[in-house]
């Protein structure tokens, strides 16, 4: 007994497979061997897909086969307020809890940060290429390259060089913040 391919999520999952690698509809028809109507198809759930046509798909996007006639189910994850593991700063009244620890394959990790006025937390140089991007929740803040930082208020977003010496200065009590350190 045969049963229909799952054509919807196929869709679904062609379309955020194309985009994730940044691709337009004829470049990945073009690296996959196939029609760029077959592609379209594909992507509107009208067309018929064969194993041979989502393999090269698969293959031109650089994912399993499975992710695209079976794509990963979201996983949920809630931490409330107050809750992870945290690690205190000995120099500054600074503490940073991991919000997500970066998974298999992927290169970040991801804080909120709390800090109070008083001492400057400095951070040393990290790996070569790390990214650090902070949005500020609350409060006030001095964020940045050591010689070099730039007052943060509510909404305010910054990145910089996690491999060069860096600072973040809490300038109003009940500071916080989402630090993503990115590992490029």
């Amino acid at each position: 007994m045969k049963s229909a391919p799952p054509l919807a999520a196929i869709a679904r999952s062609l379309r955020r497979e194309r985009e994730r690698a940044g691709l337009s509809l004829s470049e990945l028809a073009k690296r996959a061997g196939i029609a760029k109507s077959t592609l379209s198809q594909l992507e509107s759930a009208t067309g018929n897909p064969s194993v041979e046509t989502l393999w090269a798909l698969s293959v031109a996007l650089d994912v399993p086969f499975a992710r695209l006639v079976d794509p990963p189910r979201p996983t949920v994850q809630l931490l409330r307020r107050g809750e992870g593991p945290t690690v205190a700063s000995e120099r500054a009244d600074y503490v940073a809890t991991v919000l997500s620890a970066c998974p298999p394959g992927a290169r970040r990790d991801l804080y909120f940060i709390s800090a109070e006025p008083g001492s400057a937390r400095e951070s040393d140089p990290h790996m070569p290429g790390v990214v650090e991007h902070v949005v500020l929740c609350s409060g006030r803040a001095r964020i940045g390259l050591l010689d070099d930082p730039v007052e943060l208020e509510p909404g305010d977003y910054i990145a910089y060089p996690g491999d060069l010496p860096h600072v973040f200065e809490a300038i109003e009590p009940g500071t916080t913040a989402v630090l993503v350190s990115e590992h490029v």
